[in-house]
Formats: structure tokens, sequence, C-alpha cells
């Protein structure tokens, strides 16, 4: 029963994918849109195979704990319907909005959690709680946000459809870990929602309800899943926004804007303790910490709420964020996959620096990027002291950092220095 459920939902959402509006105006042809949505598919089973059989060494048994409490919840939907519609919206510690950076005893840091299995108690009610087939129901929902941030840069860097789509959706961390049930995919999608929006918003200086719905959806799904990265994108919009005005000074707008943020990320808590941001990384820090156990959690330096503290601990945050895991902290198969990864992406910067061609239509969706991924890597390099977590966290930017370094790259003339290369070495 489990198998034909499988195909007949796999034929119906295949379908479906070569016919949604937003699908179809990619101007990718249907057989591509097939494969790019067969793709996370394969992603997503693999995930939840190696969540079964691997999933200790790995410290990956999040998403098969989150169908067990979304099959629990898919039950009180028939037991107690009323339960099931109006528990999402109680807050068991009554704290309000006190705690909404909280670690612990939290109803917002709870929220992320118990919103998600909500959403899978809803795909239960067609999969009748199949684990494998609500990969299909993730993978299609999750599929806007690649193909909205395809959608942007192809418009931005013209002529480099194949580069840009291979450079989305063949990166393998994040292929695997936005396929996989668990909420990256959701929060990828959020961010692409944001910055599709915004690009052709402001490019086209029209801001219809559609346009308005796909930026408040995308915002409700980060603060909802993984808040702090609402906190962290806002100050990239604002940003955008007012470069956009003058692209000319895109950068320095972009900038001197971030030091102003920057100050006010220590400040602002003298005007109201609720909003302490330092102590709230200082916390998350600190709950990482208390969490033991795991082969990839490496000893890191405490923070402190204090300009200083967070200097002194930057160092750390990008080797942790942006450079690891290296070889030397490879345990497992998955460790070595991410730590090649890390080496290939590190080759492809050194390239894009030394065969860049800046060839982009919009400077200051380039300038977002860069700003909002770097802010979100030093803020996970800040607080999480677990590679396998780290490596998760940072799959959501590696679309805005990569496809952006590969377009900008001079292949051609990369391959002609290669050939070069290769006939002076059979020549010598």
């Amino acid at each position: 029963m489990e198998y034909l459920l499988f195909i007949a939902w796999l034929v119906i959402f295949a379908w479906l994918v070569t016919k949604v509006k937003f699908f179809t105006q990619t101007e990718l042809s249907k057989a591509q849109l097939i494969i790019i949505f067969l793709l996370k598919i394969i992603a997503g089973i693999f995930y939840g195979w190696i969540g079964i059989y691997y999933g200790t060494m790995a410290q990956m048994q999040d998403t098969w704990s989150y169908h067990l409490s979304s099959i629990h919840e898919y039950h009180l939907l028939f037991s107690d319907p009323q339960q099931y519609l109006s528990n999402l919206f109680y807050d068991p510690y009554h704290s309000g909005v006190d705690t909404i950076f909280a670690s612990s005893q939290s109803y917002w840091n709870d929220l992320k959690g118990n919103l998600f299995i909500k959403i899978l108690s809803v795909f239960d009610i067609f999969s009748l709680g199949h684990y494998y087939i609500n990969i299909i129901f993730y993978s299609f929902i999750t599929l806007f946000g690649p193909l909205a941030i395809y959608r942007v840069m192809k418009d931005v860097f013209p002529g480099r459809k194949t580069t840009i789509l291979l450079a989305i959706i063949l990166v393998p961390s994040f292929l695997y870990w936005t396929s996989g049930i668990h909420k990256e995919g959701f929060i990828f999608t959020g961010i692409g929602l944001v910055v599709y929006a915004m690009y052709f918003g402001l490019k086209e200086h029209r801001w219809g309800g559609r346009r308005i719905l796909s930026l408040l959806m995308g915002l409700l799904l980060l603060f909802t899943l993984r808040n702090f990265i609402l906190f962290i994108i806002l100050p990239a919009m604002i940003a955008w926004l007012l470069a956009a005005k003058k692209p000319k000074y895109g950068l320095a707008i972009f900038s001197s804007l971030y030091l102003l943020f920057i100050v006010l990320f220590f400040t602002v808590r003298y005007i109201s303790p609720k909003l302490d941001f330092p102590q709230a990384v200082v916390n998350k820090q600190e709950a990482f910490i208390n969490i033991k156990g795991g082969k990839s959690t490496v000893n890191t330096r405490k923070l402190e709420p204090t300009v200083g503290s967070f200097l002194r601990n930057t160092p750390q945050a990008i080797n942790l964020s942006m450079l690891r895991p290296n070889p030397s902290d490879v345990h497992h198969i998955l460790s070595l996959a991410a730590a090649l990864e890390m080496l290939g992406l590190l080759l492809l910067f050194i390239l894009f620096l030394v065969y860049r061609k800046p060839d982009a239509t919009s400077r200051a969706i380039i300038y977002f990027c860069l700003f909002f991924s770097f802010s979100l890597l030093l803020a996970i390099g800040f607080s999480v002291n677990n590679l396998g977590a780290i490596v998760r966290y940072r799959s959501v930017v590696i679309p805005l950092l990569v496809v952006p370094m590969i377009a900008q790259t001079d292949w051609k003339r990369f391959e002609q220095t290669f050939s070069k290369y290769i006939s002076f070495k059979n020549n010598v």
C-alpha cells in the first residue's frame, strides 16, 4: 500500500511541478523541472535512510524524532481536534515576548519545532503517516526556494542560466540539508521568497499583493523556524532598499549602515534591556556547550556580552563557520564529504579571485548576499560549537555565495590558462 501511495503522489506532484506558474516562469523545460524535483526527493530519501542507519554517528536523529512527534499530532487531530488546532498557540511558560531570544523555557524557542511538527502532521493526513511519502510533499514546497533564487540570479547574470542552475542545485550540502525533512528546506524557501520579492519589486518599481504576500510569507517562515535569522536579514534588506536608490554608492551604503547596526547591536540594550542581543548570542553558545556528546563537537572560547569578547572570538567564529570541517575533523563518511566540499569551495573562491569578471546587472543584490551571508555565518560561528550543526545551519546561505562567485568567474580564461599549462607540461 505504501509503495502504491508513494508512486501515486509522485506522479501527481511531478505533473504539478510542470504546471505551477512560478516554476514554469523559470523558462526551464518540463524535463528539467521534473529532474530537479526528483533530485530533491532522492536526496530526501537518502537523508532519511542516513537518519535510520547512521543517525547516532552522524547526529541526525532529529528527522525521525520530528516524524514520530508528527504521528502523535496526526492521531490527536482525530481524537481531540480542538486540542490539535489550539496547542500550537499555547504558552506553558507564560513569559510572552520577554523570552523571544531565550534558548530554553521559551514559547518562541519551542515554536520552531512545534510548528515544523504541525506541518508534518498535515502531510501525514495525505501520506497516512508514511515518512518517505512526506518527502514528496516537502520537496514540492521547498522547491520554491531554489527556483526563486534561480529566477533572480539568471536575471542578474544574463547568459549564465546553466551555470547558475548547477551552482544552486548541485552543491552537495545544500541539496542534502534542504531536501531532508528538517527545517532548513523551509528556511531557505523563506530566504528565497524574500530575495525574489525584494529584487523584482525594486527592479520593476512595483509591489503588488502577491509580491508583498511572498515577502511576508518568507519573513514569517524565518521568524517561526529560526527567529534570529529574521533579525539578521532585516538590516540587509534595509541596506538593499537604500542602495537600490543610489547604485553608485551601494558598497558605501552597505558598509556604513552595517557599522551603525553593529553599534546598535551592542548599545540598544541600554535603551531596552529586553533587546540584549549580545547576551542572547552568549546564551545560545552556552546552550550548545551544554549539549554533551557528539564527535564533531569542538572546544571553543566562551563568549561574554562585551565588544572586546566578540572581537577576540571573531577569528574563531570565522574559522568555525567558513573554514571547517577540514581534513583533521573527519570522523565518518558525512564529515569527509563536508571536508571535501569545503576544500572545493575554497578552490572555487581562489579561482574567482584570480579570474574574476564582474558582469552583474545589479550590484545591490550582490552586496545583500555578501553582507547577509557573512552576518549569518558569524552568528553561527559565535554560537555553535558542533561542526555537524554548523554545516547544516550554513547550508541555507551557500547558494547566495556560490552563485555570484561562479557566475563572475571567467571560465574561458581559466580554460585557456589550463590548456596552456597542459601544453607546456607535455612539451617539457
